[in-house]
């Protein structure tokens, strides 16, 4: 008689939700994680939970999502969408933002908050999102805005310099609802 297997262990369910001043430490956390050892942005200094409250506060004020995702009660990654350019005729265009804790890479965490991210911003009648990846060597990134749709269209060499190096910049597009194939509501 064959031996019965266990059943393969299922991650804890994903929670994904809008973010909370409560959740202002683990991002500032992520974050500043991301500024000191990474290039996926270009900032130099650490910016403290104030900062990033005042961040935080200013996406939300503007009408964009700004996303978590728990994981087992614990915090496993945020999402944001902000202004892409400050100009008018920008204002049917948003940057996207994905940073997955460590902990939770390869776990489908980015992809989820992705995905609703753009859901999110389609349903506020967006029309483009913009992916500004820092650098040609964040494959991960690029391959995650692909997986959802995302074309790039172009890459500036050699636009920021962090880490005593270089970066190209890669700019990835979405086209949102109707893209650009009729006027805006």
């Amino acid at each position: 008689m064959p031996t019965p297997t266990a059943p393969a262990a299922t991650p804890s369910a994903l929670h994904l939700r809008s973010a909370v001043a409560t959740d202002l430490s683990a991002i500032t956390a992520l974050y500043a994680q991301e500024v000191r050892d990474h290039v996926a942005t270009y900032e130099y200094d650490e910016p403290d939970e104030a900062e990033m409250t005042r961040r935080w506060q200013a996406v939300v004020a503007q009408g964009y999502p700004y996303l978590v995702a728990e994981r087992g009660g614990r915090f496993a990654g945020y999402a944001y969408a902000s202004t892409y350019r400050t100009r008018e005729g920008y204002r049917w265009t948003v940057e996207d933002t994905v940073y997955v804790h460590p902990d939770f890479v390869g776990q489908g965490i980015g992809r989820a908050l992705l995905q609703r991210l753009i859901d999110d911003c389609t349903a506020l009648g967006l029309r483009q999102m913009v992916a500004v990846v820092g650098d040609v060597t964040n494959t991960a990134s690029i391959a995650l805005h692909e997986k959802l749709g995302f074309r790039t269209v172009g890459v500036f060499q050699g636009l920021g310099r962090k880490h005593g190096r270089w970066l190209d910049t890669v700019q990835m597009q979405l086209a949102l609802g109707q893209g650009d194939e009729s006027d805006p509501v």
